[in-house]
């Protein structure tokens, strides 16, 4: 299940800009921010208002993601990576480059926790 992950963070970087809005987030994104975010599916975000706080937080998130999963920590590894996605502007074209990238045991993982935190977003807005 391994795959040399290291140089997907230059490819995640080309592909994502400041968080804007976008259609990963476009939906939930004010529900999401009335509700703590460990609730919401994600953890530690940044404000996504603060432009610098998330391009910093971006390539942090995707690195370790990667590395968790090098080291064959998976379900770590996506978190992170789900975290990358949340705050990336253009998360369809990121999520294209993971599905090339990871096994898919591993990006079928990522899609999994995607939707789960999306669901959860929203049944705790209902």
């Amino acid at each position: 299940m391994k795959k040399t992950v290291g140089w997907k963070s230059t490819i995640a970087a080309s592909v994502c800009r400041a968080r804007l809005p976008g259609p990963f987030h476009r939906a939930s994104r004010a529900k999401k921010q009335k509700l703590p975010k460990q609730r919401a599916g994600f953890s530690n975000l940044p404000n996504l208002k603060d432009a610098e706080a998330v391009q910093k937080f971006f390539p942090e998130e995707t690195q370790l993601g990667e590395e968790l999963l090098a080291q064959g920590e998976y379900e770590k590894g996506v978190d992170h990576l789900t975290n990358a996605i949340a705050v990336c502007g253009q998360p369809q074209q990121l999520l294209q480059v993971l599905q090339q990238t990871l096994p898919p045991p591993v990006f079928q993982m990522l899609l999994t926790k995607i939707v789960s935190a999306q669901s959860l977003a929203e049944d705790d807005v209902e």
